[in-house]
């Protein structure tokens, strides 16, 4: 929620004559680095900012500057109404409502049908097509304990199916490939977490509640361990599964083979996860090597045939 962020801080800084640091980062519940660079940012669009150390210091918008609305472009504005509506999609509140309605009033009259054309040319929808009904209930109370600092207790689904009860400092909600997670510290692995919200059962906003840190970034991208574990399988799909395919690889890895076929590089990682997606497949997919993905496979098959077998 940067956007929001800054263009808060700003109205903040129009308002009062000086704020400090800290006033701020206990405002917006992060750490006083990440104020600092907030500042950088804003001072970048053009807006002259001083800083005033020591007891009674802060930040302030120099004296006799006044906030030319002409400071964002039709660009900006533009932006900043489209990730702001898209946030709103997701996180409840008056608070992006009121933002929205700022950001509005910076709009020129004779660039309002400019700016409303290039703000519904792009649409960013973060929920998935399908929702787990408790993941909502989920953010709103992830919300609550980020803003009053306290901790969260819940139960979470490990990839064994156990339910293993948690402690955790919440520091930061993350959407990520149409599903939602949050970051935080784990008093049972004294260490940062991410954590599935669709795994987490029994969630309730503690009493206790902490004392922020800074935190570690969270590392959101998986190329570097799956670069190292992944292989290219060869597969024979029927042609009605290509668009499910082209998620997963790019157009110049299929091969024709007949009028319905293709032959595809396919990559893979050798864990029960990607077995279960080619088995998701059903017939219309075949692995044709390695011969161990494949005998791994029809084991698979196999056990899963003894299962509907009649008795």
């Amino acid at each position: 929620m940067k956007v929001d962020r800054l263009v808060s801080i700003i109205m903040i800084l129009l308002e009062k004559k000086k704020v400090s640091a800290e006033e701020l980062a206990n405002t917006f519940e992060v750490s006083k680095r990440t104020i600092y660079r907030d500042i950088d940012s804003i001072c970048m669009t053009g807006i002259p900012i001083r800083a005033t150390p020591g007891a009674g210091g802060g930040f302030e918008i120099m004296p006799g500057f006044k906030l030319d609305k002409n400071v964002f472009t039709e660009d900006d504005l533009s932006t900043l109404l489209m990730g702001l509506s898209g946030l709103s999609s997701v996180v409840r509140g008056d608070e992006i409502i009121h933002t929205i309605s700022k950001v509005r009033s910076f709009i020129p009259p004779a660039q309002a049908d400019v700016i409303a054309l290039k703000t519904s040319q792009i649409c960013i929808d973060v929920n998935s097509w399908t929702t787990n009904p408790l993941v909502q209930a989920h953010l709103e109370k992830i919300e609550l304990a980020l803003k009053e600092r306290h901790l969260l207790s819940f139960s979470y689904i490990d990839r064994q199916g156990n339910a293993v009860h948690r402690t955790v400092e919440p520091y930061q909600l993350v959407s990520k490939n149409s599903s939602w997670y949050f970051y935080g510290f784990c008093h049972l692995r004294n260490d940062y977490r991410l954590f599935k919200l669709s795994r987490m059962i029994d969630l309730e906003v503690c009493a206790e509640s902490y004392i922020p840190k800074d935190f570690p970034t969270p590392i959101l991208s998986a190329d570097a361990i799956s670069d190292s574990l992944k292989i290219f399988i060869t597969l024979r799909i029927h042609k009605s599964l290509l668009e499910r395919m082209l998620d997963h690889c790019s157009f110049d890895q299929f091969t024709p083979d007949g009028d319905s076929h293709y032959i595809v590089d396919f990559p893979f990682i050798d864990r029960d996860y990607y077995y279960d997606m080619l088995l998701s497949l059903g017939d219309k997919c075949e692995c044709l090597e390695p011969a161990n993905v494949r005998e791994k496979l029809s084991k698979k098959i196999a056990c899963l045939a003894e299962i509907y077998k009649e008795s």
